[in-house]
């Protein structure tokens, strides 16, 4: 049921959610052509569709298809061994290429139909993009970061190149957008877990992260920043950038100015909890556990503290990262955000057309006249949540793309 972008055919709901609001229990008909909702009205016309020769397809709940809004396809998430992961990094770039293919697949049949790749430094994102969409329906839609911008001897070496000074960031970024949807700043590196903070220093000054911003504003793409802790967090929001990766150490302050410059937040709980969940695999100590939970509880506190002042809330997983496996993390990350204390329903903004909208795509919600971008299930799953786990079908349409 994967890809149905061709075919004219009816759909029979009991109930759906539009990406924003959950719509009026009972049936529903979506008549679709050409992977466009042609038409959605109340009531059960599958007989009358069915004799005009349509086909009809009858289900339980109908949602738009999820976003995953950080991943890193060509990194693999299952293998938890540091050998193993070094050794698939160090696979020639057709191998890596293919294991991309997989993570593209994985997201798709778990009901992910539009990822954004976060950056890596084979530019294989941009080849699997462009596979996507030479063959609409059989990957998610796919928005590449390419490679992004951090500073030499620093973190990020896998996702990003080097930028020296300002005349290279000058120079690098109207080149990067040629092939880039977005730009990715490195700000931070990663949490120091055994201490229970971020230690190092920003990669870049206010100034010079404001440069890279306005540059690739100049070239029409918007940025994000990978970023934790207080100094990252401020460099980041007084620079503007577009939407704050990771985020971890947030402060209500850093949030408010967010919510003032319409700065998203993508908050990405899932690596730090797998570690929390299996420090077996890393090897961490009691110790370094509890920071691993106070991590995660100082998270969650602001991530309902970012609902509540308005901030536009992405759901991403940083899938590929040890033990975040495509698609799959996806529910992981949903079950974080409620167990933070949102509601389903906001989760699912966040999962579905709060991305949309983000990243400027045509139809952030399933309505007529839109693409057909969906998934079905087999319940509601704000009667039965783990429905969203076991998509029953799973649509990805071409017309999604910008």
């Amino acid at each position: 049921m994967v890809g149905a972008d061709s075919v004219q055919f009816a759909l029979v709901v009991d109930g759906w959610f539009d990406g924003e609001s959950r719509q009026p229990d009972g049936p529903t008909t979506f008549l679709v052509q050409n992977g466009v909702v042609a038409d959605i009205s109340q009531g059960d016309h599958a007989a009358a569709l069915a004799a005009r020769g349509l086909p009809v397809e009858r289900g339980g709940y109908l949602i738009p298809g999820l976003v995953d809004a950080h991943v890193h396809l060509f990194l693999d998430g299952a293998p938890t061994d540091a050998k193993l992961r070094s050794e698939h990094m160090k696979q020639p770039v057709e191998q890596l290429a293919e294991a991309a293919r997989r993570s593209a697949r994985q997201a798709l049949a778990a009901g992910v139909t539009v990822v954004r790749d976060a950056g890596d430094r084979h530019g294989i994102n941009n080849l699997i993009r462009r596979e996507a969409q030479q063959v609409p329906g059989s990957l998610p839609m796919i928005r590449s970061a390419g490679l992004g911008v951090k500073r030499p001897k620093r973190y990020g070496a896998f996702m990003a190149s080097d930028v020296v000074d300002e005349n290279d960031i000058i120079r690098s970024i109207p080149e990067m957008s040629t092939i880039n949807d977005e730009i990715k700043l490195i700000l931070t590196g990663i949490i120091d877990f055994e201490a229970g903070a971020v230690t190092d220093e920003p990669q870049f000054t206010a100034a010079e992260a404001r440069l890279v911003v306005e540059v690739a504003k100049e070239c029409d793409r918007s940025t994000f920043a990978h970023c934790s802790g207080a100094k990252g967090l401020a460099v980041a929001v007084e620079a503007g950038v577009g939407s704050i990766e990771h985020g971890f150490f947030m402060s209500r302050e850093i949030l408010e100015v967010m919510a003032a410059k319409d700065i998203a937040w993508t908050p990405t709980f899932c690596p730090v909890h797998f570690q929390w969940a299996h420090p077996e695999a890393v090897g961490w100590s009691a110790q370094t556990v509890g920071n691993l939970r106070r991590i995660l509880d100082d998270h969650a506190e602001h991530l309902v503290i970012a609902r509540e002042l308005g901030v536009r809330l992405l759901l991403g997983t940083d899938a590929g990262s040890m033990g975040v496996v495509h698609g799959a993390a996806v529910f992981d990350e949903i079950d974080r955000y409620v167990e933070a204390g949102l509601s389903l329903e906001a989760t699912l903004i966040a999962a579905t057309s709060a991305a949309r909208r983000h990243f400027g795509l045509p139809q952030a919600v399933l309505a007529k006249g839109g693409p057909f971008d969906a998934v079905l299930l087999d319940a509601s799953p704000f009667v039965e949540p783990a429905a969203l786990r076991t998509p029953r079908g799973v649509w990805s349409a071409p017309l999604c793309a910008a």
